[in-house]
Parts: C-alpha cells; sequence; structure tokens
C-alpha cells in the first residue's frame, strides 16, 4: 500500500522523488521519506504526516545528489514515526519497501548476532541490514540483493541504493507491483507509473520475481533465476488524466461527477446498438465462454460488493450459479470448485494483495477473467482474460468511479455469458439499451446535488446510520454505508431491510438516520412495510426513491427523488446519491475526504 520511487539521472533527482512522491501519496500517507546519494554518503530526510510535510523539511534542509530513492508510507510494522519511515538504511545502504516480511523477526535475531543494532519497529530495517551483510561479502550491490530477497518470506517490492555503488538504484519484487521508468540518459523506477509520468511515457513492468539494476546507462533484468532477461518496453499513448482536482474541491467529488464520462468510456467499443461485442474479452474468450457453467467472484472491500450485485445479474439474467466472497478469507479455506467455473477477479488497482493471493492459489478452473481498472497491473498480467474498466486514475481513497465502471464491466460479462444461456436476444437487447442511456441518467442524478447537500445536514451531528436495501439493492446499501464510515467516520452498517426485526431494530430511535434505497422495483412494497417499522419506532427515514414510488415527505421522512430508470442499471443509478452523501457528510465533519484516517488507496499487503 505504501508507494515507492526512485532515479538515477545526470540530473538532481530530489525534484524528481519530491514530485512522484506526491503522485504516489494515495498508496500511503502517514510518513514520507527520501535518500539520495551526496558526496559519496546518504543524505536522508523523512518526515511524519503527509508529503508536504517532507517538502517542507526537505526545502529547509535540501540534499542534492544524481541517484536517489524515496518513499510514502501506510504503516503495517510500527507506528506512524520518523524512525519508522522509510528509507532505512544501514551503513552505506538505503532501502525503501513496500510489502511485508514474514519472518523479518527470525531474521532480525540473525543479524542481531551479528551484531546489528535495530532503531526501528519495522521488518525493513531487517531488510536493510541483510543487504548490507551481504554487500561485505560481495562487494556488489545487485548480487547483495539477490542473495538476501533468497532468505524472505512474504512480498515486497524494493529499491536499494549503496554509496560505495553511487550510479546505481537496484530493485525486486515479488507479489508487489514495480516498474522500471525508461528516460533518455536516466532511468527510473516506481511501484506505479503514474508516479513517472511527468518524466517518461516508457515502462517496463517487471515479473514476478524480477531484479533490475537501473543506471543513467542502461536498465539490466534478471528473473528469478538470476538469467539475464529482456521484459517489453510499455509505451503508454493514452493521454494521463490530469492529477489536479481542477474546479472541484477533493478529489472524490470530481470522481464522483467524472462518472458519465467514464461509464461511457467503458462501453465504448464493448457494445453495438443491441448486443455486446465479447471480443472486448480477449481473443480466447469465445472458446472459454462456450464451456462456463458457473462463476466464482473474488474481491475486497468496495469491489466486493460489485461483485454481490452481479451475482443477482448473473443468475437471474443469466440462470448461471455464482458465488461471492471475500477473497481474504476464501484463500484460507479448503473450496469445492463446479466443473467449468470461470474464476472472476475484482480490482480497482490490480495489486490487491489477497485477490492477487487467491487468483494464485485458484486450482481447478475453467479459466481466470479480471474485471480492473490498471493496464499491466498483476491481476491484468497473470488472469486468462481481463476487461478494463477505463475508469481513469481514481486517487481519493474512497472508491467512486472505480466501483461503477466495475458494474458496468460485470454487467457485460454477464450478457455475453448469459446469450449461451437462458438470456435470450430480446433481453440481450433490452440490457444493452439500458446500458446506452446509462451516462445520460447520471448526469440528471449529480443535478441532484444542491438537494443532497442539504439533506446531509441531518448527519452531521450523528454518530451511527443504518442503511437498509432489498434485493440487488442490498449490496448498493451496504456500498453506501461503506462511503460513509471510510470518509465521514460515522458508524454506519447496512442490513436486508427484512432483517430489521431479526435484530437492527432494536437500534431504532430518533437519534439514528435510517437510508434507505427504494427503486420502483418488485420488491418496492415490501420495503415499504419494512420501512414502516422504522417510522413506528421514532426512527428518522431519509430514502432515495424513485420519482413513481408514491413515498412522500413527513415529519420523519425526507425523500429524494430519482429519475425513474430501467431495473437493470437502478444498482448504478442509486450509488450515486449514497457517494454524494457520504461525501457531504465528511465535508460538514470536517474530516480529509481524499485520504481518510488508517486507510490507503491500494491494499497491496494482508
Amino acid at each position: 500500500m505504501c508507494g515507492i520511487v526512485g532515479a538515477a539521472a545526470q540530473r538532481n533527482v530530489s525534484k524528481i522523488l519530491l514530485e512522484g512522491l506526491k503522485r504516489l501519496e494515495y498508496r500511503g500517507y502517514d510518513s514520507a521519506g527520501l535518500a539520495v546519494i551526496e558526496e559519496q554518503a546518504i543524505g536522508l530526510r523523512k518526515a511524519v504526516g503527509k508529503v508536504s510535510e517532507l517538502v517542507n523539511k526537505f526545502d529547509q534542509d535540501p540534499i542534492k545528489g544524481i541517484v536517489g530513492i524515496a518513499h510514502t508510507r501506510w504503516a503495517t510494522h510500527g507506528a506512524p514515526s520518523e524512525i519508522n519511515a522509510h528509507p532505512h538504511s544501514s551503513d552505506h545502504i538505503a532501502v525503501v519497501h513496500n510489502g511485508i516480511i514474514e519472518n523479518h523477526e527470525e531474521l532480525r535475531q540473525q543479524l542481531k548476532d551479528k551484531g546489528y543494532d535495530f532503531v526501528s519497529e519495522t521488518d525493513t530495517e531487517v531488510v536493510a541490514h541483510l543487504i548490507h551483510s551481504f554487500f561485505i561479502e560481495s562487494g556488489c550491490l545487485k548480487t547483495a540483493l539477490r542473495q538476501a530477497v533468497g532468505s524472505f518470506d512474504g512480498a515486497y517490492a524494493l529499491g536499494v541504493i549503496s554509496a560505495q555503488q553511487p550510479d546505481t538504484v537496484v530493485c525486486a519484487r515479488s507479489g508487489s507491483p514495480l516498474v522500471v521508468g525508461v528516460g533518455i540518459d536516466e532511468n527510473f523506477i516506481a511501484s506505479d507509473q503514474l508516479a513517472l509520468r511527468q518524466v517518461t511515457d516508457r515502462f517496463i513492468f517487471l515479473e514476478e520475481g524480477d531484479l533490475a539494476e537501473v543506471t543513467t546507462e542502461a536498465i539490466r533484468i534478471f528473473d528469478q533465476q538470476g538469467e539475464s532477461v529482456e521484459r517489453p518496453v510499455v509505451q503508454l499513448t493514452d493521454v494521463e488524466e490530469s492529477a489536479d482536482k481542477g474546479e472541484y474541491r477533493h478529489y472524490m467529488l470530481k470522481e464522483i461527477h467524472e462518472q458519465p464520462r467514464v461509464l461511457g468510456n467503458t462501453l465504448q467499443g464493448r457494445v453495438s446498438k443491441h448486443s455486446v461485442l465479447e471480443e472486448a474479452f480477449g481473443a480466447e474468450a469465445k472458446a472459454i465462454f462456450d464451456q462456463v457453467e458457473a462463476i466464482q467472484i473474488l474481491a475486497c472491500g468496495t469491489s466486493y460488493h460489485a461483485g454481490m450485485i452481479a451475482k443477482y445479474w448473473f443468475e437471474d439474467w443469466a440462470g448461471i450459479p455464482c458465488a461471492v466472497e471475500v477473497a481474504s478469507e476464501y484463500r484460507y479455506r479448503k473450496t469445492v470448485v463446479r466443473p467449468n467455473t470461470l474464476f472472476v477477479s475484482v480490482s480497482q488497482s490490480g495489486e490487491t494483495a489477497d485477490t492477487l493471493a487467491a487468483l494464485r492459489g485458484s486450482e481447478g478452473y475453467l479459466a481466470s477473467l479480471t474485471v480492473c481498472n490498471v493496464a499491466n497491473s498483476s491481476l491484468v498480467r497473470e488472469s486468462d482474460l481481463c476487461l478494463m474498466t477505463l475508469a481513469g486514475p481514481e486517487i481519493g481513497v474512497a472508491s467512486t468511479k472505480a466501483f461503477t465502471t466495475q458494474l458496468v464491466a460485470l454487467q457485460l460479462l454477464v450478457i455475453a455469458l448469459g446469450r449461451r444461456a437462458k438470456m435470450t436476444p430480446e433481453k440481450e437487447t433490452e440490457l444493452v439499451q439500458a446500458l446506452h442511456a446509462l451516462p445520460e441518467l447520471c448526469e440528471k442524478v449529480l443535478k441532484l446535488d444542491a438537494e443532497i447537500q442539504q439533506l446531509s445536514e441531518a448527519f452531521s451531528e450523528k454518530h451511527h446510520a443504518l442503511f437498509l436495501g432489498r434485493g440487488v439493492e442490498y449490496p448498493v446499501a451496504k456500498e453506501g454505508a461503506l462511503k460513509l464510515k471510510e470518509i465521514s467516520y460515522i458508524h454506519a452498517e447496512a442490513y436486508p431491510a427484512g432483517e430489521l426485526k431479526h435484530g437492527p431494530l432494536a437500534l431504532v430511535d430518533s437519534d439514528m438516520p435510517v437510508v434507505a434505497v427504494a427503486p420502483n422495483d418488485q420488491l418496492l412494497e415490501k420495503l415499504k412495510s419494512n420501512l414502516e417499522e422504522v417510522q413506528a419506532r421514532g426512527g428518522k427515514l431519509f430514502v432515495f426513491a424513485d420519482e413513481q414510488s408514491g413515498f412522500a415527505n413527513d415529519d420523519n421522512t425526507t425523500v429524494l427523488l430519482l429519475p425513474d430508470v430501467p431495473g437493470s442499471i437502478a444498482p448504478i443509478i442509486y450509488t450515486l446519491p449514497l457517494q454524494l452523501l457520504s461525501y457531504h457528510v465528511a465535508i460538514l465533519k470536517g474530516t480529509d475526504v481524499d485520504q481518510p484516517r488508517n486507510l490507503a488507496k491500494s491494499v497491496t499487503v494482508e
């Protein structure tokens, strides 16, 4: 979840490193640091808090060098502190690290026995000392890193420099992403190509187990067996979306309002007027899809909610059995795989550690497919098929546009498989036409922003909230509750509305807002009965309802009317006002909307 950037150049790299950290801050922001080789020594600067704190410290006491590494941290071992911040050093060695070294305690004791002293609580200091111990033996930074990673259990992306080899950055990856940026007389490393888009548009995506030696003149890559290998240089020809907020106060608000456009992008070239073009899934898709008899979806967090919604679609429209599980639980239990089951992973980053581990540990599946937002990510490279969501960079930690584009992508998959099962051509046409209408309908809903802002004032002094939905809207309610708790720190939970009398009703009183998602579907009357139970106990209802649903405002009920929409896209449409609600409540609460406490964007550790 942390961010790495490194550089070997013929100019001062400090500003490049700091700019890279700013672009990576979505990956971690409880401390930051950089190390450059200055006058044959390691110059270190660290700060607790956001990258801006490091910039301030650097401006007061700058360092210069042509080789350096930097890091922005999301704590896994040890509290956020300057001592625990990366880079970690051992004499002339400095290291930055993403991931977790699971056997760090054992290695720590071995190094203590050799006379090494430890000042931090981190597993990464073990890495620095271990590389130093091997460097003493070999005098070669690459060799020392190769020997060190052979001792590790766990996941890592590493960037290493040495004042005794001052023209070189070495790096390695296993279970955590790392890219090499290719420049002219300068080369770079980073955990995400976004960090380097200001200096290059050419990248080498290191594969699992790769180690690289990077200088201004050359990039040398070695595979897991230590053999020299060539990896393709990928030129990113797409125009990078601006990382600034534009007219918006926060990235999250910008990304909410980008949804009509990115949903259109996700559909473009993948649907005709009446059908889904399954070639979008890859050349091998048809042969695989023809054999699919069941679906297994694995995901975490918001992506898990997308999978829950897709389950309704697979079983209702296509008649295909679908199981959905949290990847962090699935990977640690024994499973029984149905014949001809397609393994579907869903992830914004394509680097979610538990989802990636579930894919790597999967056995007995027909094939694997990932729904992902980041091209060249590990899930994309390691799955048989992929469908990119085309949401563009999502900087806000709380996922918005990535979620809704995942839903569109999953719906395309449902249709592509459903036509082989019980879905009729007429049903496919109905679904595709609804998708064509989606961007415009989203625009209409986003125009309710001012009304939602006013409604949010009722939550400003609350500490708990309950979200309700029925059928396919239950996962939408779960996503709404997750957004509210993520960025406003209000304790929010979601339940199927029919479960009220089985426990949650005990919580309902005049001080707990109850949010209901109420499209005009076959469960609407059932939902109304459930909501009457809330009203009878003095609960305050906030209902996001179809304009034809028959809900009306009263002393205990506030209704926000949404346009009448096809049922197939209602989960997407009803997500938008819940995103806006959480945003405006967070503003009133005064929290950090884009970088909520204790969370990071890309969860690349367990």
